[in-house]
């Protein structure tokens, strides 16, 4: 039989405490002074699809749109390398996707012939209030998730652990969305859903969590709650090392060989899973400890009675 796990992780609470307490200022400082970098979805703007008949150069496609007035524009491959998806902020009008075209094909000159010939598919045009009305729905979303789930946890184990879990979500968002305006990386709706999985997924690793703590409170006679709190982390870790580690393999692959179109959704993810595994372990149990979660919150006074009298 292999030998329990027997690491003292509540000794590092207070180390834990200060380190979330840092993040979370430093996500809410970029947030205040630097803001997100919102992508046309929230913003509004022109979406070009393009297609050559060769592999095509994003960082020369990207130079040719900056140095004839089109500067900022996201240039990506969209779905092979033949087909490239343009976003720019410019507000839309008819001649819009001819000239962008002629600005391709007078790049795509060289010595008098044209190595990639561009053809234009698709050209839409994303209002601001579009923009703003996704951005307002999606934050209204994020916060019922919280609140949905703080009613779940509630009911399924106590008010502690829902205070706990919430905290631990809330967490893990803000340090998200911290990283997103810090270094101003691109949030469009694929980060925002980025963000709904990791809650998910940030969730479902706390209730393990919270449920093997409930079953030691009621099983384990001896000992006090900083003592059951680490024998039932120390329970689950090995489950939560093996769930944290092969979804973060498959991130980084989709990071660095899915493409730029999927490429800050796998980044938001990544980090949720690295930030959400690290509050289920210290961020939801500290709360739990500050709460002075005890034997009595989890079982009631007369079946606390009963176990007792039982030889």
């Amino acid at each position: 039989m292999a030998k329990e796990l027997n690491f003292d992780f509540m000794k590092l609470r207070n180390v834990a405490m200060m380190f979330s307490a840092i993040l979370l200022i430093v996500s809410v400082v970029a947030l205040a002074t630097r803001g997100l970098n919102l992508g046309l979805d929230f913003t509004g703007g022109t979406l070009l699809e393009v297609s050559y008949q060769q592999p095509a150069d994003i960082e020369r496609i990207r130079a040719q749109l900056d140095s004839s007035g089109f500067p900022g524009s996201t240039v990506q491959h969209f779905g092979s390398e033949t087909d490239v998806l343009i976003r720019m902020a410019e507000a839309y009008r008819d001649t819009l996707g001819a000239e962008v075209l002629e600005v391709l094909r007078t790049g795509s000159l060289e010595d008098g012939q044209v190595f990639n010939d561009v053809e234009l598919r698709r050209s839409e045009f994303v209002g601001s209030q579009v923009g703003e009305e996704l951005r307002d729905q999606g934050g209204l979303a994020l916060l019922m998730a919280l609140f949905v789930v703080m009613l779940y946890v509630a009911f399924r184990f106590q008010l502690k652990f829902s205070v706990g879990a919430v905290f631990a979500l809330f967490h893990d968002v803000v340090i998200i969305l911290g990283f997103f305006a810090l270094f101003q990386w691109d949030f469009d709706l694929t980060v925002f859903a980025a963000l709904l999985a990791v809650i998910g997924y940030s969730l479902n690793d706390t209730i393990v969590v919270a449920d093997r703590i409930r079953e030691n409170f009621r099983i384990l006679r001896k000992g006090d709650a900083l003592e059951i709190i680490n024998v039932s982390l120390n329970q689950t870790l090995g489950r939560t090392i093996m769930t944290s580690l092969t979804t973060a393999l498959v991130l980084l692959a989709l990071m660095f060989l899915g493409g730029e179109l999927i490429h800050n959704f796998a980044l938001g993810l990544f980090i949720g899973v690295i930030v959400g595994t690290y509050s289920s372990i210290y961020v939801a149990a500290n709360i739990l400890i500050l709460m002075n979660i005890c034997r009595e919150d989890l079982i009631p006074a007369e079946l606390e009675e009963e176990v007792d009298d039982l030889p």
